[in-house]
C-alpha cells in the first residue's frame, strides 16, 4: 500500500467548483476553462492554443496551459478569424451546453460593437 496514491494528495488541488463556498477553489487551468466555456472544441486544442501564445491573461501572454485563471481575470484570445475578450466569472464544473457555458464569462469583445452602431443610427 505504500506505493498507492494517498487520498490527501488530491485535497486542496484548487480546481473545480467550491463545495463549501470558501472561495478557495475558484481557480482552474486555462486549457480546461477554455474547453468548459466552449471557446474551443477539445481540451487538447485549448492547450495548443495557449502553448502557441494566442492567449493573454490580464494583458500578459501565457504559454502554459496549466496556468490557473480565476474570477475577474480577463482573457484575450486570438482565434482564426477573430479576437475574443472574456472576463472569467466562474470556474467550470463540466463541459455542458452553450447556455451553461455562457454563464462562465462576460464577453467584453461583443459589448463594444453595438454601442458604436447606435451612435450613428440617429443621424
Amino acid at each position: 500500500m505504500a506505493k498507492g496514491r494517498s487520498d490527501d494528495r488530491r485535497s486542496g488541488s484548487g480546481n473545480g467548483p467550491d463545495p463549501d463556498g470558501s472561495g478557495e477553489a475558484e481557480r482552474q487551468r486555462i486549457d480546461k476553462w477554455l474547453w468548459f466555456a466552449r471557446v474551443v472544441k477539445t481540451r487538447s486544442l485549448a492547450a495548443e492554443l495557449v502553448a502557441s501564445g494566442h492567449v493573454r491573461v490580464n494583458g500578459r501572454r501565457s504559454d502554459t496551459p496549466g496556468k490557473a485563471v480565476r474570477s475577474g481575470d480577463v482573457l484575450t484570445i486570438a482565434l482564426d478569424r477573430s479576437i475574443r475578450v472574456l472576463r472569467v466569472r466562474h470556474a467550470g464544473a463540466r463541459r455542458g451546453p452553450y447556455e451553461e457555458a455562457r454563464l462562465l464569462y462576460d464577453d467584453l469583445s461583443a459589448s463594444a460593437a453595438p454601442a458604436n452602431q447606435d451612435d450613428d443610427a440617429g443621424d
